[in-house]
């Protein structure tokens, strides 16, 4: 899991209810997501994609996401919600979350319930960024976009038998690619955030949210996002034509692959809207073994054979080296020219690799000096760094032609596995404090 999920809360409605939500992270900024799928926040946190994004967000912001009424943990209360109750349950949510001004996290009819929560109650919202906006619903009645009346009455139909289906989820997102896992995760969604009737009820409701004559009266920030690319663009035309409603709305395209609202460019989006940057990246730590190796010569064999049969040799060079790291896994972390730098988790496999490549490269007529050094290293979105890393390097310089070279470190941690080393003397590396004692290993074992 990306981070640790914080416990379900309940807010208390005017008529008695609960409503269900989940506080994620701090900061200044506050946050409140509104969605527009039915939804159990349990279910929804545990699905990475989606976590991961709320998380990202909730670095720099203190983030409230809600099970709507009827749906997941929060109460039915009788009947199906229309647009003001859910706003009065929204707001019963940042009450009882001691949100008072947040920005408003909105997709498709969450942005119908979020305008009319500002409209009515401008203090409370500060702003709002809406995914897949839409003023109404279906088209007709002067509004030529959204989807035809008639295909939501057979989405109603469908609802009753194949609701929480891979098939059925298909068939809500037509035209839309969707990868199997978010299809999986979809479906079971629907599963547990309500039966097949509430489903088929709040279908038969998107033939009757309209909030064309709301749009014109807000008087705060907003910024209109939606996919553009996809067949017919009925989502982004759907989107700009709403935010054209809205006075001083901005209206950005988003790519044609963010059809989620936790897609990853949704959420750079709203960061940059609500002038949030994420944080520095916390630096974690990991013991590792780096490799480093490069041709030796490399200029003078380029001179000698000209550029083009040079290409072809590192090429060459490139895949035998790519091969061995494959075997002996270990991970190319960067390749520059005619050099390579790689990590493993264990040194003797590190050695190993580097020896394979010595070896298996002299048939190209071609000489390698390999260098391998073990120690604590810095991760930095994802990839090593630090000190560990420089002195690595420096070892490798030090190898001589189609000579593995190790430190003290790499030497003590092996032995026992029947490889066998030359001492190199001690050694200053650039730019690294201390004297470094050096091995050259000479026996695979």
């Amino acid at each position: 899991m990306v981070g640790t999920v914080p416990e379900t809360q309940y807010a208390k409605t005017p008529d008695g209810g609960y409503i269900a939500y989940k506080v994620l992270g701090g900061g200044d900024v506050d946050v409140a997501i509104v969605g527009s799928i039915a939804t159990n926040i349990e279910l929804f946190m545990g699905f990475e994609p989606a976590a991961r994004s709320w998380f990202d967000l909730a670095a720099s912001a203190r983030v409230t996401l809600h099970d709507r009424r009827g749906t997941g943990l929060s109460d039915e209360m009788g009947g199906l919600p229309n647009l003001e109750t859910r706003a009065a349950d929204l707001l019963g949510v940042l009450d009882a979350a001691g949100q008072q001004r947040p920005f408003l996290l909105a997709a498709g009819d969450g942005g119908m319930v979020g305008a009319l929560l500002a409209a009515t109650r401008p203090n409370r919202v500060a702003g709002l960024v809406w995914f897949q906006a839409t003023a109404r619903s279906v088209a007709g009645d002067g509004w030529p976009y959204g989807r035809d009346p008639d295909d939501v009455r057979r989405l109603a139909e469908g609802a009753e038998k194949g609701w929480g289906s891979a098939a059925f989820v298909r068939e809500m997102y037509p035209g839309m690619a969707m990868d199997e896992q978010a299809l999986a995760f979809l479906a079971t969604m629907q599963r547990h955030a309500c039966g097949p009737a509430t489903a088929v009820g709040f279908i038969q409701l998107l033939n009757e949210y309209d909030v064309r004559n709301v749009l014109p009266t807000l008087r705060l920030p907003v910024l209109v996002v939606a996919p553009q690319g996809l067949p017919d663009d009925w989502l982004y035309r759907q989107a700009k034509a709403t935010a054209q409603l809205i006075g001083g709305a901005v209206f950005h395209a988003l790519p044609s692959e963010a059809l989620r609202l936790w897609h990853p460019s949704v959420i750079r989006e709203t960061r940059a809207f609500l002038g949030i940057e994420r944080p520095p990246p916390e630096l974690d730590t990991v013991l590792s073994t780096v490799l480093f190796s490069d041709i030796v010569d490399s200029t003078d064999h380029q001179a000698r054979l000209g550029d083009r049969a040079w290409k072809e040799l590192v090429e060459q060079h490139h895949s035998i080296v790519r091969r061995a790291l494959d075997r002996w896994r270990g991970v190319e972390i960067d390749t520059a020219g005619d050099g390579f730098f790689a990590s493993f988790d264990g040194p003797a496999r590190a050695i190993r690799c580097g020896l394979e490549i010595s070896q298996r490269v002299d048939h190209l007529g071609i000489r390698v000096r390999v260098g391998v050094h073990t120690g604590e290293c810095e991760l930095i979105n994802g990839k090593i760094g630090g000190i560990t890393v420089s002195i690595g390097a420096r070892v490798a310089g030090k190898a001589h032609p189609s000579e593995v070279c190790v430190s003290q470190t790499v030497k003590d941690l092996v032995a026992g596995s029947g490889l066998t080393f030359q001492p190199r003397g001690q050694h200053r590396l650039k730019g690294v404090p201390d004297r470094w004692r050096l091995y050259t290993v000479t026996s695979p074992g």
